[in-house]
């Protein structure tokens, strides 16, 4: 009885780790992939910024972080209030896994010779050509912390943060969320023309 209670612990630790280590697995799995993609480890400028905060230079998407992270952030707010709907058992680090395993999973299709061309042909990212792995890895962190932020604020905030940030964007950048899904499957020439009038 008594050595029970700390091999029964330890088990307990155990499995509390285990979303974690899964969560590492698909993050290391996504990176393997983007490097047999040919992917860049960061930027060929030669410099690893943190951040660059000019969305249309040659920087974005070469280094940690850009504007379009607030993108992926939203992507956690999305995948948190959808994984609550769908997966209303699973503890909330499980749906933390599985939407950084979505993010990853995007970050590979992303950076397939197939959606670059996309999004030089639907969007006002002519020059675009892919991302770095290191710009990735930013993508999934801010992926996860936005899936954070959103349980912490509730259903409610989390909305309005949404929508707030949604439209900082289109007004700092021309782009958001919502208006990069509708321009890669109906493609617009005028909002594409709205985008590069910059």
């Amino acid at each position: 009885m008594n050595e029970a209670s700390p091999r029964g612990a330890r088990g307990g630790r155990a499995r509390g780790a285990l979303p974690w280590l899964a969560l590492a697995a698909a993050v290391a799995s996504a990176v393997v992939a983007l490097r047999a993609q040919g992917r860049a480890w960061f930027c060929s400028c030669g410099r690893l910024l943190p951040w660059v905060g000019d969305a249309w230079s040659a920087d974005t998407s070469q280094h940690l972080f850009d504007p379009y992270s607030f993108t992926h952030l939203l992507h956690g707010f999305a995948f948190c209030g959808l994984l609550a709907l769908l997966l209303p058992r699973a503890g909330w680090r499980w749906r933390l896994l599985v939407a950084v395993a979505l993010e990853a999973a995007w970050e590979v299709l992303e950076n397939t010779d197939f959606v670059i061309n996309r999004y030089r042909e639907a969007t006002a990212a002519l020059g675009y050509a892919g991302d770095t792995v290191v710009n990735s890895l930013g993508d999934m962190a801010a992926c996860a912390l936005g899936f954070l932020a959103a349980r912490r604020l509730g259903p409610a905030r989390a909305l309005l943060v949404f929508a707030a940030t949604e439209l900082v964007l289109l007004f700092w950048i021309r782009d958001s969320l919502i208006l990069n899904v509708v321009l890669l499957v109906y493609p617009s020439e005028t909002l594409r023309a709205w985008q590069s009038a910059r």
